[in-house]
């Protein structure tokens, strides 16, 4: 494992306050905790993050969410309620570089840790907040948590079979997309502070994050005129065939093949025909372009269903992909986690936990070659006396102290 991933230094010497909890603000945060930074998660002394239990007001238990969006990260318990762990966190944030909220609509700014508070304190700060809706939304002041910016943006809309209900998709786009928007954004507002010597301040909401997501459907949208429509398994742009799912053997599940061939590209039709030895069956008229397989559309997926249902979806996607048409076998959460080939690339890693070994996918961009490398997700306030002793100078006494007083 040391060999396929490394401990990244990009952002060494960049200290992050961390007050996110749940998904959308722990996923921003860590993307900069994978690049180096110092991460330190405010946690009430108390009860944690929420995302350290199954069920509420149960002790921590380190379920494998928390694992999932708090790696590289360190824990600091602090009652920010008391005057003095307000005062200590106030500290923090004076040498810190970035801070980053996703607490619900005014919290942060009734614990006196507004962004005009903060600014005070450091000027160079790039403070960031992350709600469901934006600023001047008729919305502004709901709670939202995944799928409700998923359904609020658009995602759900276009998600399902035509004559059927909406659903939900499956990944956490509205929690970790948004989370992956904001990141993007604190390196650049990083980047710009080196010319300007001054801190921003960052706002996203989930909301408006998912437009980001939708715009191969708004472009739909502008080119037809209506709004986007659920196409089930087929690509919300419909503009050309084959493109869908379509079922292999032994028939379970899961045992089906995403094929897609492109606009861009004619060659796909001959290349599968060639393959599926329907060589006949290229220049015919009802399929010979774009326009003619969409017309047909039935009878092009009948005809690439014959040929996938003779096969496995592996061996349909290493054949197909072979002669340079795309190809995705749909592999469950398991089969990933069981695939090799992850973990020898540094993709998947075992993060060796007091709670026990948990294996999870890394950040996935590699960096000459490696990944970073996986530490724990911390323990509540397993970092408190160590980030107390190098930011603030706090002795040994000063600490026990605190913790006799609640404040830790």
């Amino acid at each position: 494992m040391s060999d396929t991933c490394q401990d990244l230094e990009c952002l060494a010497g960049i200290r992050v306050v961390d007050f996110t909890q749940f998904e959308a603000g722990p996923s921003c945060t860590e993307a900069l905790a994978w690049l180096g930074a110092e991460v330190v998660k405010i946690e009430n002394p108390k009860t944690g993050d929420p995302a350290r239990r199954v069920l509420p007001g149960k002790n921590p238990d380190d379920p494998w969410y928390f694992h999932m969006f708090n790696a590289n990260k360190k824990s600091l318990t602090l009652d920010l309620k008391s005057p003095r762990g307000l005062a200590i966190v106030k500290e923090l944030l004076k040498k810190a570089d970035v801070t980053a909220e996703n607490m619900a609509p005014g919290t942060i700014e009734r614990l006196g840790l507004g962004y005009d508070e903060v600014k005070k304190l450091n000027p160079r700060i790039i403070y960031c907040s992350i709600q469901g809706f934006g600023t001047g939304s008729p919305y502004e002041k709901g709670l939202a948590f995944d799928m409700i910016a998923q359904a609020a943006g658009g995602l759900i809309s276009v998600t399902g079979e035509a004559d059927r209900p909406p659903v939900k998709p499956g990944p956490s786009f509205g929690d970790t997309g948004t989370g992956m928007l904001m990141a993007i954004t604190i390196l650049g507002a990083l980047v710009e502070r080196q010319r300007t010597g001054q801190g921003r301040r960052l706002q996203v909401a989930m909301q408006d994050a998912m437009l980001h997501y939708m715009r191969t459907c708004f472009a739909v949208q502008a080119r037809t005129g209506k709004p986007a429509q659920r196409r089930g398994g087929k690509t919300v742009m419909g503009s050309n065939a084959p493109s869908g799912l379509y079922q292999c053997k032994p028939y379970g599940a899961n045992d089906w093949i995403y094929v897609m061939t492109s606009r861009a590209n004619p060659e796909h039709w001959a290349r599968l025909m060639r393959l599926f030895g329907r060589e006949e069956l290229i220049d015919d008229p009802r399929y010979a372009t774009g326009a003619a397989r969409i017309e047909h559309e039935a009878e092009v997926d009948a005809i690439v269903t014959a040929w996938t249902r003779q096969h496995t979806k592996e061996e349909a996607m290493t054949l197909i992909s072979g002669v340079g048409v795309p190809a995705g076998a749909v592999f469950d959460t398991m089969e990933l986690q069981n695939d090799p080939s992850f973990e020898k690339r540094g993709i998947m890693q075992v993060m060796e936990h007091p709670s026990g070994p948990f294996k999870m996918p890394t950040w996935p961009v590699r960096v000459d070659g490696r990944p970073p490398r996986l530490q724990p997700s911390p323990l509540l306030g397993q970092h408190s006396a160590d980030i107390l002793k190098t930011w603030l100078g706090l002795g040994p006494d000063e600490i026990a102290t605190l913790k006799s007083d609640g404040v830790l």
